[in-house]
Parts: C-alpha cells; sequence; structure tokens
C-alpha cells in the first residue's frame, strides 16, 4: 500500500468524528423538545442506533476498503469515537458558558474524560469485530 492510501483512515475518521457530533447533538436537541418522555427515549435511541450503524460501516471500510488489521481498524474507529466524544464535550463547555450558574471549571474534566470513556470500550468492540471478520475473510480464503 503506497502512502497516500495509507492516509485515507484520517478523513474517514475526522468525517465520522463530525458525524458522531452532528448526530448526537441533533438528536439531543429533538429529545429536549419531545413533549412526552417516551418521545425523548426514541430520540435518544435513535441516536445510538444510527451511531451503531456509522460505527459498522467504519470498521467495514477499514476492514474491506483499506485492508487494515484488526488493531489498526480498532485504533482508527476508537479516534473517530474520541474525536466526536471531544466536539460533543467542548459543545458542553461552550453551553455551560451561557448558562445562568455560569461557567463550571470542573466542566473542562469533561474535554479529557469523555473522549477517554468512550474510546476505550470502542475499541475493545471494534477489535473484536475486526478479528471476527479477519477470521471469517481467512477461512473463505482457506476453503
Amino acid at each position: 500500500m503506497d502512502a497516500p492510501e495509507r492516509q485515507l483512515w484520517v478523513p474517514a475518521a475526522v468525517l465520522l468524528g463530525l458525524a458522531y457530533f452532528v448526530i448526537n447533538f441533533a438528536f439531543g436537541k429533538f429529545a429536549a423538545w419531545s413533549a412526552s418522555d417516551s418521545m425523548r427515549i426514541t430520540w435518544n435511541r435513535l441516536a445510538f442506533f444510527i451511531c451503531v450503524v456509522a460505527f459498522a460501516f467504519h470498521i467495514g471500510y477499514e476492514h474491506f476498503r483499506l485492508r487494515n488489521s484488526p488493531r489498526v481498524t480498532a485504533s482508527h474507529v476508537s479516534i473517530a469515537v474520541a474525536l466526536g466524544a471531544f466536539a460533543l464535550a467542548l459543545a458542553g463547555n461552550i453551553h455551560d458558558l451561557g448558562s445562568a450558574s455560569g461557567y463550571r471549571p470542573r466542566m473542562l474534566i469533561a474535554l479529557a474524560a469523555w473522549p477517554f470513556l468512550t474510546a476505550v470500550p470502542a475499541f475493545i468492540v471494534a477489535l473484536g469485530l475486526a478479528a471476527g471478520l479477519s477470521l471469517r475473510r481467512g477461512s473463505t480464503l482457506t476453503e
């Protein structure tokens, strides 16, 4: 694989990180505007479902298109998740600046905590899924 192809993961990670942010931010607003608790839950579940689809798409892209190893695939996917979480934490900090109670400096913790708390599980799940895909691909090649 040549150098330009190796860097195709960067725009994909940034794009999917942005998608995670937009999906969760927008659906969070939709949930806030909902009149009932059941609609709030529905909006939150829809956001989760769409993010799961994006997560699976990203794993497939890394595995099938870029032909990355499971570890590299999991790293790239978890970076995208961490970028989305960081953007949400940043939006939360910006929102807190304009709140009536004033800015709470402990909100800065979210800038580091949210990416970490989302990237680690994303890495583990993506590693398992990508390893499973690699095993499947290996068994079909030998048959």
